[in-house]
């Protein structure tokens, strides 16, 4: 063990009390107004790992030279935050969303409850599991901007908030493991491992899919007094699209997605949808340019610190059994990023089928407990947070909230 090691320990450690202490940054923005814009800057949770990978990355270059921390940001591979950015802005477009939202209200048309229960609760279930068709970052924000325009919009409360993101967080998680290519924990290992679509259903999403509609069914029921005075459906205000142009969102959309792991691809793909939404701003809202950029720096920084945990990480996942190793990767998931868990995974030999479902299972499973358990959380946490008090959410609220919608799935995966 080397000192850099050390240093990627200790700096990942910092980030993550940085996590938990954005109040006091933003206190401190208040106490000293000529620094304002930086403590508010670190009060930034999007911020805060891509803060201390650059201080990671300077402090390789003091100890080992600037050629051996240019070629360790080299060997990271970036393309989950740069696919993250361009799946976020395609399908928080307009035309996306308004499609995604008529489809959520024919769906809650026939669904038998009151007010807007229907669609809250579509919008936690079916728009997870679709996630295993669009991947998981587009699930997730098609869900998260749905839920900030009916839900967060109107005066609900604090708990209703929290349960809600904890539900969502959770769902979004398992619900992209019906598939073997939407799930970024999944995707680390589908190819090593053998494992194609009909043997993800199989042996996970159809415990999945169970678990993430008694998780919205139960929310939905214990919320039906706030819920049931919200409207049962909704008209977008704005004025429909010709058909041509929402055709060609959804071609952009399949397309980002078809090619994710070809940034090439789908960053030229993305370009040329920016150039399309620039000739034509009156089929647009504004693009989540902004929190997508964010998310996207968070999850950069997550990649560059969570290189360095690799000498703790694996030994402690070899020294487990396959039951130990489910919790254990569902805890450990809340303070790392679960594709890196199944990623490590991956490189051990040996292992048991047995031992290997664990292991997935355990990481999806723990993906809502945090703000970086889930690569598309980020994305989430972005959307959502504006309605919160003083546009903060609490880890601690976060992690109460998400821990019913866990155990659920724990149950589900577990006895099932």
């Amino acid at each position: 063990m080397n000192a850099i090691q050390w240093v990627g320990a200790g700096l990942f450690t910092v980030a993550l009390v940085h996590t938990f202490s954005t109040k006091f940054f933003e206190r401190m923005a208040h106490r000293g107004p000529d620094h304002a814009g930086m403590w508010h800057l670190l009060a930034e949770v999007e911020v805060v790992f891509g803060f201390w990978a650059m201080v990671l990355i300077v402090a390789m270059a003091v100890l080992l030279g600037r050629q051996a921390a240019t070629d360790y940001l080299d060997s990271r591979n970036f393309t989950e935050p740069m696919f993250v950015f361009a799946i976020m802005v395609v399908a928080g477009s307009r035309a996306v969303l308004d499609m995604a939202r008529a489809s959520v209200n024919i769906i809650a048309r026939f669904i038998p409850l009151s007010g807007g229960m229907a669609f809250y609760f579509v919008a936690l279930a079916f728009v997870p599991l679709l996630g295993s068709l669009i991947t998981e970052p587009a699930a997730m924000t098609l869900a998260a901007l749905m839920l900030r325009d009916r839900i967060y919009g109107s005066s609900i409360s604090t708990k209703l908030k929290y349960a809600t993101l904890g539900v969502l967080f959770v769902n979004v998680s398992i619900g992209g493991t019906l598939t073997s290519f939407a799930a970024p924990p999944v995707l680390m290992v589908a190819s090593k491992w053998n494992w194609d679509s009909w043997y993800m259903l199989g042996h996970f999403g159809w415990k999945a899919a169970l678990a993430v509609g008694v998780n919205a069914l139960v929310t939905t029921l214990i919320f039906k007094k706030e819920l049931s005075r919200l409207p049962r459906t909704s008209q977008s205000r704005s004025a429909k699209l010709p058909v041509w142009v929402a055709s060609l969102h959804i071609l952009f959309l399949v397309g980002v997605v078809v090619f994710a792991h070809h940034p090439a691809v789908f960053m030229g793909l993305f370009l040329f949808f920016m150039g399309f939404a620039t000739a034509y701003p009156q089929f647009q809202d504004r693009l989540i340019l902004r929190e997508g950029l964010l998310v996207a720096f968070f999850l950069a920084g997550l990649v560059v610190l969570g290189g360095q945990q690799q000498w703790w990480l694996e030994p402690l996942l070899r020294s487990m059994d396959s039951t130990t190793v489910y919790f254990g990767a569902t805890a450990l998931t809340a303070v790392t990023d679960n594709a890196a868990l199944t990623y490590l995974g991956s490189l051990v030999s040996g292992l048991s089928d047995e031992f290997k479902h664990a292991l997935v299972a355990g990481a999806v499973t723990g993906g809502g407990l945090t703000v970086i358990a889930n690569a598309p959380n980020p994305a989430g946490f972005a959307i959502l947070r504006g309605h919160f008090e003083d546009e903060a959410i609490h880890p601690i609220g976060l992690l109460v909230a998400a821990l019913p919608p866990t155990l659920t799935a724990v149950l589900a995966f577990r006895l099932l």
